[in-house]
């Protein structure tokens, strides 16, 4: 066990915002959680649910994804290894606010209602759940302002660097490929395939990019980085 419990405190630590918790806090979580397996395609909560956990993804990838009125999903993020999520709820006595649905086999990490407002009694694991929720503000900030004032190349560039450093994790070294479908980053970005299409393409003339079926390739992170650069 202690050599399982260390292999997970490596795996998770890849997450800044984990490896910044004094060891004793991440030792209490662990201890407080209970693992999870889903299959491809299985949900772990629905929009409307109640809450019923804090999750930690130790491998694998869950989509965050909502309906709109005409019936297509819309996809808003991707978790995977090293991602928190689904704390909104627990602290806010709300209904989950979209779907999460494993898109590939997934082992997470769950700690229930009960153990988290426990570890909510801690005073270092309440302070970084503060920091955790203001990162989130960030990034939604962020978004929003990509969406009002930056051109569809920047965007783009911006989205996929956001996911080669893992999304919400937002680990400090990129990863060279990005397991995701032009679709889905459509979806993500708001925009049509064509216009994402003709974009992604521009990047891979300019050797930025290659793109793979289901994965799109970062051939040079610094070109990638200066085509997202603001300001």
């Amino acid at each position: 066990m202690a050599n399982s419990t260390n292999e997970i405190l490596r795996s998770l630590s890849q997450n800044p915002w984990f490896d910044a918790l004094p060891l004793a806090e991440r030792k209490a979580m662990l201890a407080a959680a209970d693992t999870l397996h889903l299959r491809p395609g299985e949900m772990l909560y629905r929009k409307g649910d109640t809450a019923g956990g804090f999750f930690g993804v130790l491998n694998g990838a869950l989509k965050v994804s909502t309906l709109g009125e005409d019936g297509r999903e819309g996809i808003l993020s991707v978790m995977e290894a090293g991602n928190w999520f689904g704390e909104t709820t627990l602290l806010d006595g709300l209904p989950r606010p979209h779907d999460v649905t494993a898109v590939q086999a997934c082992t997470l990490l769950a700690i229930h209602p009960a153990a988290f407002e426990r570890l909510m009694q801690r005073s270092a694991f309440s302070r970084a759940m503060a920091a955790l929720l203001c990162s989130r503000v960030r990034a939604l900030y962020g978004i929003v302002e990509d969406a009002m004032l930056r051109s569809t190349r920047t965007r783009v560039a911006r989205r996929l660097l956001s996911l080669a450093r893992g999304d919400s994790t937002m680990a400090p070294q990129a990863r060279a490929s990005v397991a995701v479908s032009q679709e889905a980053l459509a979806m993500m970005l708001g925009m049509t395939r064509q216009t994402l299409s003709k974009e992604l393409k521009g990047l891979v003339r300019a050797g930025v990019l290659s793109l793979g079926y289901g994965r799109i390739d970062i051939l040079s992170l610094a070109e990638l980085e200066r085509c997202g650069a603001v300001g």
